[in-house]
């Protein structure tokens, strides 16, 4: 399988030291050059993981394929659809709530940070996913309350469990 990540989803799991998740779970990951411009700048937080993770991942977008757009989406999650379409993907790794809608439009199958979380208790890599999902909240990706309670259900670790 492969996998086209955009930025703020790859943040999240460099976070809570879960992006070889990625590779467990769908073999290939790659990102487009403006995604990998997006998370290595020297002043944002997991730059550092991620520049050495995302070595050899990068591909260049052929800007003649095409995706419907709204007058929100920006170069990277532009980049990471028409990538996917670029090659064939099975997935795209996406966190952002109106971005995740447009790629429905454009009949892009994706998975946010906290789904691959999930999908890697479910397959045994992790154990539990709360502790992974108190360091995200620690870092500066938003995730809703009501996002963060369903997750948690969803892996048998309902805050009264906890």
């Amino acid at each position: 399988m492969i996998l086209v990540a955009d930025a703020s989803a790859l943040i999240a799991l460099a976070a809570c030291d879960s992006l070889a998740l990625l590779e467990a779970l769908f073999g290939t990951v790659l990102v487009p050059e403006t995604v990998f411009i997006e998370v290595t700048p020297v002043d944002k937080p997991q730059s550092d993981r991620l520049r050495n993770y995302l070595r050899g991942k990068v591909r260049t977008v052929d800007m003649r394929h095409f995706v419907y757009l709204d007058g929100f989406a920006d170069a990277g999650e532009t980049e990471a659809m028409l990538l996917y379409k670029q090659i064939a993907a099975d997935y795209l790794l996406i966190d952002d709530k109106r971005g995740r809608k447009v790629a429905k439009i454009n009949q892009i199958k994706t998975i946010g940070s906290l789904g691959v979380l999930l999908q890697a208790k479910r397959a045994g890599l992790i154990n539990c996913v709360a502790p992974l999902i108190e360091q995200i909240a620690t870092s500066p990706i938003f995730m809703s309350e009501a996002l963060v309670k369903t997750v948690l259900e969803l892996a048998d670790e309902s805050s009264e469990q906890s």
